[in-house]
């Protein structure tokens, strides 16, 4: 086979098609099996032709398949898994949002609860026991907040803002449904003061 070109070594004529030309390969490694130079002389002419052929393909003159890659070379593709859709939302909003286990979302419920009840029950003729118990809530909200990052100044300006926010918009609300939540017995204070505790367990919650 030595003086044959590797067309004439697999015995196939070359406008042959690339299912002859592997047919002819596995034809000849069977039956040389048993003589490893043989073989490889039939691999080698192999490789030759389908060189050859791309070589054709790149110059245009001839298409082929995409299956034809060297088969015996190829090997598996690795197992593709679908993506996590990507978190789009912006930096600094992913650094501020937390993903509390129940835990973390206990310790603030049992607190920011005491210290409604203690709102709502507390027997005082006025509303004397209400600036404490946002100051007592302003501590929680921090003392929760800090744990997480260890950032006091930060836990501080969460706390203030949450403190800010749950007491206005308390207000307003009490103002609005006043008729309704003094059917309770709630004054419009500590209505407030109500919602102010369940902004700052929000913040404890789900904020860093």
């Amino acid at each position: 086979m030595s003086d044959q070109n590797p067309y004439e070594k697999l015995g196939v004529t070359e406008d042959a098609s690339f299912d002859e030309i592997q047919d002819a390969k596995g034809r000849l490694i069977q039956q040389h099996r048993g003589d490893q130079k043989l073989v490889e002389s039939v691999e080698a002419a192999y490789d030759a032709i389908i060189m050859d052929r791309l070589r054709m393909r790149q110059e245009g003159k001839i298409k082929v398949p995409e299956r034809i890659r060297f088969p015996e070379k190829l090997s598996p593709a690795p197992p593709t898994f679908p993506q996590a859709p990507a978190n789009r939302s912006p930096a600094w909003l992913q650094r501020l949002l937390d993903t509390p286990s129940p835990g973390e979302l206990l310790g603030p419920a049992i607190a920011f609860s005491v210290l409604g009840a203690l709102t709502i029950f507390y027997p005082a003729p006025d509303e004397s026991i209400l600036p404490l118990a946002l100051a007592l809530g302003f501590g929680c909200n921090i003392y929760f907040l800090n744990r997480k990052e260890q950032q006091f100044g930060r836990a501080v300006l969460l706390t203030l803002a949450g403190l800010l926010i749950g007491v206005g918009l308390g207000t307003l609300l009490g103002g609005l449904i006043e008729s309704q939540i003094a059917s309770f017995g709630l004054a419009t204070e500590k209505f407030a003061t109500l919602v102010s505790f369940f902004v700052l367990w929000l913040i404890s919650s789900f904020l860093r």
